[in-house]
This record gives structure tokens, C-alpha cells and sequence, in this order.
């Protein structure tokens, strides 16, 4: 029996819908539901349950209606991010939120994938499924970061080698870059291209800091598939059409969503270029000069 036959016979098990939904991760949703936090048709759900096409699930206070399978796709939202914004939905000192500028949605929320600190810029990306925000981001996938660094002062060729071949002893373990170029520079700026599969916090400023190099400029320009397309200016952002996504998710190795918790609007033309580059479409500016 096939994938398709199976599920269209016995159903989906429930974490995965709602996961798919952008509820939460599924270990978030298997959490939920042996809480007894999750309904379907009324009745308290288990671990174990499936869901079929029709079924009416509700997760707190979340209403999730389960459609065929591959019916609906999730969204994937680019933007570039820019210095001075946080990526929190909760600030104690009221900052700029790059959460405040999204669309809205009903049902649904956006998820970030990665993080940017407050003074990094660059590509971020949203989405409203939680299996893929979790593939993106989980360590085990090693999923690759791309960065343009601009430091105070210039590296030795030691200095490099020891980045990507030894790697470098910080405080929460060692790090090691899976490529770093240089890219040159004028005066005492120099910039370098670099590529690692990790996203823990600060953790390219504290590279260059243990190695007595002060980073003036950092910017994220590829996450996994996506780059940060060309013409998406700071502070404006990109809805990803339907060809994009569906090439987001074959590369992620996911199968199409079977639910949806609110309808979703025709999205415009873009795409990825090939398998490493996104081009921006539906393109919105948020009030900010590039």
C-alpha cells in the first residue's frame, strides 16, 4: 500500500496535522494531547489518533478543520530583517518587533525560523508549519546558514584555517565553520563570507570576539534552500508562491499538509531559483528605507 493510500484509508495521526497546521512542533502537539488540551469531534484525543478529511480538531482555544491531503500548502514568508528590531513577540523594553510588520492570520500563527539578534541583519523566515520550522532548525538536520561578516581589523590564513578546520573553543562547546572566504575590504573593515550548521545565540560575533576580531556588521544572506533574494530591501518582505513552497518542502523531505486553520490567500508569481536561491514576490514594504 502506498504513502497516499494509507493515509487516505486510515487517515493522519493528529500530532502531525496539527504540527503541519502550525499549531506547534510535534512533540509540542504529543504534549498537548496527553494533557487532554486537544479535542476532535468533541471528544478528548490520545496519542496514537488518526484524523480523516472532515474531522473538526481543536486545540485550545485553535480550531483546525482537516482537508484532503495535499489540498493545502503552507505559508512561507521572507524578510530582511533589519538592525535595531527584535525577533520576539515579548519585549520588556518595548522595541521595534519584526512580528509587528506580518500579516495577520486567523487560526494560524507565524513561526520564526532561526533567530536574529538586535543587531543583525538579514534573511528571516516564516512559516506557518511547525515540521518545517522544526527541520530548519533542529541541530540534527544540520541545516546550513549562510553569512556576509564585516570585521574590525583582518584574519590570519592560521586564523582561518583554525575556523574551519580545527574550529574554535567557546564557553557552550567548540564551533567550527564549514567554509569561510575572504571577501576583502578597504581600510580597517574587512568582510568574509562564511557558512556553518548551527544556530546557537551570538554565535558568529562570539567566534570572531575569541579570536580577538570585533564584528562591525553581520548579515544572514542564505538560510538551507532559500538566499536572501536580491531585491527584497530591508525591511520589506516576500510571500513565497506555490511552486517555491512545494520546492521547499521536497527539499526538506516533507509531504504536503492535510490541514488548514484558516483559507489562504492566491499567493503571487516568484520562485526559487533553481535549488539555491529565492526571488521575492508579493513583495510588501514595511516603512523602512533600504
Amino acid at each position: 500500500m502506498s504513502d497516499a493510500q494509507d493515509v487516505g484509508e486510515r487517515g493522519e495521526r493528529l500530532q502531525k496535522v496539527l504540527a503541519q497546521a502550525g499549531v506547534g512542533s510535534r512533540r509540542e502537539m504529543e504534549e498537548w494531547i496527553s494533557a487532554g488540551r486537544v479535542t476532535v469531534n468533541g471528544e478528548v484525543a490520545t496519542l496514537g489518533m488518526r484524523v480523516v478529511a472532515g474531522d473538526l480538531i481543536r486545540a485550545d482555544k485553535r480550531t483546525v478543520h482537516v482537508k484532503t491531503l495535499g489540498q493545502n500548502l503552507p505559508r512561507i514568508l521572507l524578510y530582511h530583517k533589519q538592525e535595531g528590531e527584535i525577533v520576539s513577540r515579548d519585549d520588556p523594553e518595548k522595541r521595534a518587533s519584526v512580528f509587528d510588520k506580518l500579516p495577520r492570520l486567523k487560526g494560524q500563527k507565524w513561526i520564526a525560523i532561526g533567530r536574529l539578534d538586535f543587531n543583525t541583519s538579514g534573511l528571516l523566515i516564516f512559516t506557518t508549519s511547525g515540521d518545517l520550522a522544526n527541520h530548519l532548525m533542529h541541530p540534527r538536520f544540520e541545516v546550513e546558514r549562510e553569512y556576509a561578516v564585516r570585521v574590525q581589523g583582518e584574519m590570519t590564513p592560521e586564523q582561518m584555517k583554525m575556523m574551519t578546520r580545527q574550529g574554535i573553543e567557546l564557553e557552550d562547546g567548540p564551533v567550527k565553520f564549514e567554509k569561510l572566504t575572504d571577501e576583502g575590504g578597504e581600510g580597517f573593515n574587512h568582510w568574509y563570507r562564511l557558512i556553518l550548521k548551527e544556530g546557537r545565540n551570538r554565535i558568529v560575533r562570539r567566534t570572531f570576539e575569541a579570536l580577538g576580531l570585533t564584528v562591525s556588521r553581520l548579515m544572514r544572506v542564505r538560510f538551507g534552500i532559500v538566499n536572501l533574494p536580491p531585491r527584497l530591501k530591508r525591511g520589506m518582505m516576500a510571500e513565497l508562491g506555490e511552486g517555491e513552497i512545494n520546492q521547499v518542502l521536497e527539499w526538506a523531505g516533507l509531504a504536503k499538509p492535510v490541514a488548514e486553520t484558516a483559507p489562504q490567500p492566491e499567493r503571487g508569481r516568484g520562485g526559487l531559483a533553481g535549488k539555491k536561491s529565492a526571488a521575492a514576490c508579493n513583495k510588501t514594504k514595511t516603512g523602512a528605507k533600504s
